[in-house]
């Protein structure tokens, strides 16, 4: 693995939530430590990589959902290691002038992000924390890009299964909704232990035993609590291949697999 593109802070002891998803979505930019716990999880949840796939076919759709009814601006928090189909690629192939803003904790996704990124003058990426909505919405590049007067897509994918009951998920919901005005959505996905509770939370423990982000599954009603501040539409809160899908899927493909809920919803007054 070539060294030019890993920052210097980087502990490659460690895995990183960016890298493990990057390494299931058949990514490059990865590394040992990260490939080694997917490939842990696989052996007990051998579905693995579909999490990861079903996730980013989710994603795509509902990019395209938004577009179909007027977004043209687009918050990405924890948008991971950037691949093929990421949302620039997808809401710029639709209209040339949409603006994306990627936030991630990870400084590889960052730097990496900041190199596809530095000839396009519609989006850019920043190197923040999700927790914290309040330094996000202040960056010099969200304020340049995003229009909070206009409708916005806020995208948390995959990504709210790391906030802990501590980091008090629902005001950080309510705060990025406290900026969304009508006719915005949140694009939203949770891993979930509903269907294999013993497999899930083992493949849980082998993610958590050394990383930057420690996973916190949830059922179904746990969150849809998170998201009592949005009305969802159709078809509500479900699988992500079940999720407006572009057609019918293959008789092998279980939705359930996935171990993840997805949904879009508007948030609600």
């Amino acid at each position: 693995m070539a060294d030019d593109w890993v920052p210097p802070e980087v502990d490659v002891t460690k895995s990183s939530p960016a890298r493990v998803y990057d390494y299931g979505l058949g990514g490059s930019h990865n590394f040992e430590v990260d490939r080694a716990v997917l490939d842990k999880i696989k052996e007990i949840f051998p579905a693995t990589p579909q999490p990861a796939m079903d996730n980013r076919a989710f994603l795509r759709r509902a990019v395209r959902f938004c577009q179909e009814r007027g977004i043209r601006q687009f918050l990405d928090l924890g948008s991971g290691v950037p691949t093929v189909g990421n949302v620039h690629e997808i809401a710029q192939q639709a209209d040339p002038e949409a603006r994306v803003v990627y936030v991630d904790i990870d400084p590889i996704a960052v730097a990496h992000a900041a190199r596809i990124l530095a000839s396009d003058d519609r989006s850019a990426v920043l190197r923040a924390d999700m927790r914290h909505p309040e330094s996000v919405f202040a960056d010099p590049q969200v304020e340049r890009l995003l229009d909070f007067d206009e409708p916005i897509a806020v995208l948390m994918v995959a990504m709210a299964h790391y906030l802990s009951d501590e980091d008090d998920p629902v005001r950080i919901l309510d705060s990025y909704r406290a900026v969304m005005r009508p006719g915005s959505y949140l694009v939203f996905s949770h891993m979930t232990d509903e269907d294999y509770p013993e497999d899930l939370r083992r493949t849980a423990e082998i993610f958590n035993a050394d990383t930057t982000e420690r996973m916190i599954l949830r059922g179904r009603a746990e969150i849809e609590r998170l998201l009592d501040g949005f009305d969802l539409v159709e078809p509500g809160l479900v699988y992500p291949a079940l999720w407006r899908p572009d057609g019918p899927l293959a008789e092998e493909h279980d939705p359930s697999r996935a171990a993840f809920f997805a949904g879009v919803g508007s948030p609600r007054a």
